[in-house]
């Protein structure tokens, strides 16, 4: 029986493009990151007024959405695949991101729907020979706003 009196945990989730992937695994990622809104302001000196200024809101910014993940072989990910469309050939072609936080039974407790994305960035971690690690890749996504239920 779900509790409602705990705050879920933040480590079991899914994240699903606007497209279909050839690979089952090309979804899964590590962390996510970057599901924030804030306000830029203005300031408005008035005149004759000297203690203060007036900040006022003018619109939402969101940060970049970060994704991580081992990286897969070219040619077996659709992800990388958009990515590399965007860098190497400059077509882009925005996609809506879908991220789920799920409960215990695998259904979403929470839904973010993040609208319009694009490849900003793509990194590969580090090879280094000196540390057993798991190469990572990471998708750095530019998006317009993000819905939340």
């Amino acid at each position: 029986m779900e509790s409602k009196l705990y705050p879920p945990v933040g480590f079991h989730f899914d994240v699903t493009f606007g497209f279909r992937s050839k690979v089952a695994n090309d979804m899964y990622f590590q962390s996510v990151s970057g599901l924030n809104y804030s306000l830029q302001t203005d300031t408005l000196k008035e005149g004759g007024e000297n203690r203060f200024e007036h900040v006022i809101p003018v619109r939402n910014k969101c940060s970049d959405l970060v994704l991580r993940r081992g990286i897969f072989k070219s040619g077996d990910t659709q992800i990388t695949e958009w990515c590399l469309q965007a860098f190497n050939n400059f077509e882009f072609s925005p996609v809506d991101i879908v991220i789920n936080l799920l409960n215990e039974q695998h259904k979403p407790l929470m839904t973010w729907n993040v609208h319009h994305a694009w490849p900003k960035s793509w990194k590969v971690a580090d090879l280094n020979a000196d540390k057993g690690e798991i190469l990572i890749e990471t998708f750095e996504l530019n998006y317009n706003y993000f819905t939340f239920k």
